[in-house]
């Protein structure tokens, strides 16, 4: 660990105490240092431990070896932080006054009337109530990833302290300078410094840490770098990762939040307390502090027009005089502002927006995309860069042989044969040109060779083939089971039901006795085995160079043995050079039949054993070698990665690969998917994360057009990389499937996780996970997001168009000065279930077919553009005249267009009577008749003026039933922004039209059953008074018809003016 590391957690508190124990220091490079130099620094004996009496005072300073519990933000914060929204403070500041005005109406009203007023207040409440909870139950759910990222640290270890080995101590117990066992299988406990290896090699799967796709072979010998990176720490094993082959003895070094875990545990929690809003509910803040001025300013204008109906005085010798002020009429008119606001405020629109989101999900996870968290898949729509891991994202995570060489008849040509098949599948592709009927000696020494020298299995679960052992070894064996055996032999074997029943048959003629174990040295694993002839025999694999370095022989296509010339050997390297080129993992096989010593070896008890407990004399027992082939394997890449990188550059998605492996097998498989060009100069676009960081330019850099790719990153790496893409305006998916990735998964706008092969902290730190696995399948995640964003800007330009409607209608009625045509309990029924199917059904509009190729939305691409609320306001206006006008022409005339109106007995009064109504009063000898409104009479006898009071209740159900109308008509409009309902059939949505009779349906509802009709204030309607409500809603259709056609026009201008600038240049 370098100086800065240890800056950063010493600000953070965790890092080494100041009363550090003798000999431990907190920027001791253990890596760089030899293991005395180690033992001297952590004041301990590898033979001996710490002693006892020293454990509590190390623990005392370093804590337990555990990750920390981060306190989450108390259940009262996240309440209140649901209250940061701007709309939903209008609302709650709207809800307040309603209830006020309620309870100080509630002493003058009758029971209907008390309930009435009520009903308002309270269901805003129970709106900000249900959003809240839902907000909390969201938020709550944040920290999971750090909860997940504790499962895999280990519960146990063998610990040796006093000179005594603990076998099962509790992990959490450890502390600096604890000497540790590790073996086959373990998880290791702490961060450790290798002091000497048991076994003759050892190897740590370290991939979920570092993305490393093979497990990495650590030794006790020191690094030559203090600031090496973690893939170059080869004397270090790291806690949570797994020990796959052999047995050590190390040191532990660091402990806890120490650890390099550890540090992945501060970052995912400091990218949790960091998460950005969406683009959406960036739009709609910034909608709501738009509305927020417009609302004050409409009721302070509605107020200001209205003074005269409540403040009035008299002019006496120029001055006023005689203030008369009305507290009713003044309370009346705040009234009317407050149902400006909730007609202004379009309460349905979270509750559309999540439904909305949640519906996508459904449809997401049809594709297998497993979304997490509602806002990302609007976030999807505007993805601009996606970065992707590579080891298991872009390629399998299964090693795979993809060329086999072998010799010929001749010494100087060698055949090749291409392998199919990217999974530990063996009946996953197979061999092309294969002579399955005539497998010559050669290539049977091959297959014999791998089967047998060979330690891995293959199981089987589900439909998954799950490898255990060394990767390489595993695609080793699914080579021999896709060779088949010698012919003759098939019925033999081909009676075993074992998926690696090739393998078994070739053990079976050739049973082990001995296994000389791979070391870094000679590069190397070989077995002695006995054949069914009783005759021992070496079969070698290993580094292609070491391999021939030990041959003095190579075998032909025949099984003759012929001289190892340099003509042969530079005819291998020239194959190997070419196969390595292509970053392939090679490995060459050879064979010894004359063992001398080991000739006749059986076991333990032969004379030659002693020879074998010796590693070093592993390179002379395998000298003089019979060289047969060699095998290229890799990590593939998927099959549909190449198509969907294709799909990302056509939508104007960049893909930015950041791997923890080499950078030529990673600039390999790049240029293979597509990222790159296969001669495209990428020395500007391939960095180690090292090399990355060390950049003055690194703004520069990641802005360049196509593709890059950082190897060898750490975790720090990935999200640095995030942070300076995000900085610069980006919006950015990040795809993982590794505990090293989750913190970038957490930082990132979306963080996408594998299903089947990511660990559980990458699934918790991600906004979504896809469950094939399948890079493509974000492909199609991003079209489904582009598809819903653009329907939810239909169904909120739809929503905001009603409220336009509605506040036109308001303003309308209090500038006119007529009688409060609509309230606002019936508003908030429009807005909140009137209006919800049919911006619901929305939702489903059909995606358009070129919706992938277009470029991907800017973040700050308005919602409502210039054009679009000019014509929702001329909607809008056209709204406020229907509802207002149906009023007035309902107190003035008996029939419109031919529709008669007067056969419920009303009485017609003028429109100076309607506008002056506040001085009925004053005039002289004004009756009015009793009508009727359904089963209900309504008499004026005692007080006439009550006519344009609680008379209007037929008048006011006419303006709601033409709002409904309209906004049911506005619907259809809403199927296309530009296209015309005769080009975009409204079946083209068939939940539209199931959505707008469902809220006909509940218009219906509260018209015909009394008790509703009561608490809203409204009136069953005649035949005629629906052709009334039809007759002035339909128009509707008609203007947005034309404003469509304008727009069209301004769009094929526009594109023209474009066309002829590209032409001047």
């Amino acid at each position: 660990m370098g100086q800065n590391g240890h800056d950063r957690e010493r600000r953070n508190g965790i890092g080494p105490h100041p009363r550090s124990p003798p000999g431990t220091s907190g920027s001791f490079p253990a890596w760089a240092r030899t293991v005395a130099e180690c033992e001297a620094e952590f004041a301990v004996s590898k033979e001996d431990g710490l002693k006892s009496e020293e454990v509590p005072s190390r623990r005392e300073i370093y804590g337990w070896n555990e990750l920390e519990k981060h306190s989450g933000p108390s259940i009262w914060r996240l309440v209140m932080e649901q209250f940061n929204d701007t709309l939903v403070r209008i609302l709650l500041a709207a809800a307040v006054v309603s209830f006020l005005l309620a309870w100080f109406d509630g002493g003058h009203g009758d029971g209907d009337g008390g309930i009435t007023a009520f009903v308002e207040p309270l269901v805003i409440f129970l709106i900000l109530i249900v959003n809240a909870v839902v907000g909390v139950w969201q938020e709550n759910n944040a920290e999971k990833a750090l909860e997940a990222l504790k499962e895999i640290q280990s519960e146990h270890a063998t610990v040796k302290r006093d000179g005594k080995l603990i076998p099962n101590l509790p992990a959490r117990e450890l502390v600096p300078g604890d000497i540790v066992e590790l073996r086959i299988g373990d998880k290791v406990p702490a961060d450790m410094r290798v002091l000497y290896l048991i076994s003759s090699t050892f190897r740590v799967d370290q991939g979920s840490l570092t993305g490393e796709s093979a497990a990495v072979n650590k030794a006790n010998r020191a690094v030559n770098f203090d600031d090496a990176d973690i893939q170059g720490k080869e004397s270090m094993v790291f806690a949570g990762t797994t020990v796959v082959n052999g047995s050590c003895v190390c040191m532990v070094t660091q402990t806890g939040m120490n650890t390099e875990i550890g540090k992945i545990h501060l970052q995912i929690h400091e990218a949790s307390q960091g998460d950005d809003e969406t683009p959406l509910k960036k739009k709609l803040n910034e909608f709501g502090e738009v509305l927020t001025s417009i609302i004050g300013v409409i009721c302070v204008f509605v107020w200001l027009i209205n003074v005269k109906y409540f403040f009035t005085w008299e002019t006496v010798d120029g001055w006023p005089r005689n203030f008369t002020f009305s507290f009713e009429k003044c309370t009346y008119y705040f009234e009317i502002a407050v149902a400006l606001a909730v007609a202004a405020i379009p309460e349905g629109l979270p509750a559309v927006i999540t439904t909305c989101l949640a519906l996508g999900t459904r449809k997401m996870a049809q594709k297998n995309a497993l979304v997490r968290r509602l806002p990302s898949v609007e976030t999807l729509g505007c993805t601009t860069v996606i970065c992707s891991d590579k080891t298991g994202t872009l390629t399998t995570n299964q090693m795979s042989a993809v060329r086999l060489v072998a010799t010929t008849h001749r010494t100087d040509k060698l055949r090749s044969f291409m392998v199919a098949g990217t999974t530990y599948d063996p009946h996953d592709g197979g061999i092309r040109y294969w002579p399955a009927e005539n497998m010559d000696k050669n290539l049977q020494m091959i297959a014999k060779i791998a089967a047998v020298c060979n330690d891995a299995s293959i199981s089987q679960s589900g439909s998954q083939f799950v490898a255990s052992g060394m990767p390489t070894e595993a695609a080793l064996k699914i080579l021999v089971e896709k060779m088949g055996i010698p012919d003759g032999f098939a019925s033999s074997a081909f009676k075993s039901s074992d998926i690696l029943r090739c393998c078994q048959w070739w053990n079976g003629i050739a049973r082990r006795v001995a296994t000389l174990e791979f070391d870094r040295v000679r590069k190397s694993m070989g077995v002695i085995v006995k054949s069914e002839t009783g005759s021992n025999s070496l079969l070698v694999k290993g580094a292609v160079e070491n391999i021939l370095e030990r041959s003095s022989h190579i075998q032909l296509l025949d099984g003759s043995v012929v001289q190892l010339d340099e003509s042969s050997k530079s005819l291998v390297l020239q194959t190997l050079h070419e196969m390595s080129t292509d970053a392939l993992r090679c490995l060459g096989f050879a064979y010894k039949d004359d063992l001398s010593n080991f000739s006749t070896y059986d076991g333990q008890n032969h004379p030659a054993h002693k020879l074998l407990l010796d590693p070093s004399n592993y390179s002379s027992i395998e000298s003089d070698l019979i060289f047969v082939g060699l095998v290229g394997l890799r990590d593939p890449p998927r099959e549909e990665v190449h198509n969907a990188i294709k799909d990302c550059r056509e939508a104007g998605i960049r893909v930015i690969v950041i791997t923890g492996d080499n950078k030529e097998t990673a600039e390999a498989i790049c240029r293979e998917i597509g990222v790159f060009s296969p001669n495209e100069d990428i020395s500007s676009k391939s960095f180690t994360g090292k090399e990355f960081m060390s950049l003055s330019d690194q703004q520069n850099r990641l802005r360049q057009k196509g593709g890059l790719l950082f190897s060898r990153a750490e975790p720090k790496h990935k999200q640095e990389i995030v942070r300076l893409l995000k900085e610069d305006g980006e919006v950015v998916a990040m795809t993982g499937d590794g505990v090293n990735d989750a913190p970038a998964l957490k930082l990132a706008d979306i963080g996408i996780a594998m299903g089947i092969s990511g660990t559980e902290v990458a699934k918790e730190a991600s906004d979504m996970v896809l469950a094939d696995d399948n890079f493509s399948t974000i492909v199609a995640a991003v079209g489904e997001g582009r598809s819903i964003y653009n329907n939810m800007k239909a169904f909120i330009r739809y929503m905001i168009s009603s409220n336009i409607g509605e506040v036109a209608s308001i303003f309308l009625t209090a500038a006119l000065g007529i009688p409060e045509g609509l309230i606002p309990v019936q508003l908030l029924w429009v807005n909140l279930v009137t209006d919800g199917p049919p911006a619901t059904a929305l939702g489903f509009n059909p995606p358009d077919k070129d919706i992938m190729k277009k470029p991907p939305r800017r973040t700050d691409d308005s919602l409502i553009n210039a054009w679009i609320l000019f014509r929702y306001l001329v909607i809008g206006l056209y709204v406020g005249i229907a509802t207002v006008g149906v009023f007035i022409i309902w107190y003035t005339h008996g029939s419109f267009m031919g529709i008669d109106i007067s056969s419920d007995g009303h009485t017609l009064v003028t429109y100076s009577q309607l506008a002056n109504w506040g001085q009925c009063s004053a005039w002289e000898g004004f009756q009015v008749s009793p009508f009727t409104a359904g089963n209900h009479l309504f008499s004026f006898d005692t007080n006439p003026c009550e006519y344009f009071q609680s008379g209007k209740v037929k008048a006011t159900t006419l303006s709601l039933s033409v709002l409904v109308a309209i906004e049911m008509f506005n619907s259809l409009n809403a199927l296309s922004e530009d296209g015309s309902l005769l080009t975009v059939r409204p079946w083209a949505n068939p939940w539209l039209l199931l959505a707008m009779c469902v809220s006909f349906g509940l218009h219906f509802l509260i018209l015909y059953v009394p008790f509703l009709a009561r608490v809203f204030g409204i009136v069953p309607l005649s035949f005629s008074e629906w052709l009334l409500v039809l007759v002035v809603a339909f128009p509707v259709i008609l203007i947005d018809e034309m404003l469509k056609f304008i727009g069209r026009c301004r769009s094929s201008s526009d594109v023209q003016r474009s066309s002829m600038r590209h032409k001047v240049d």
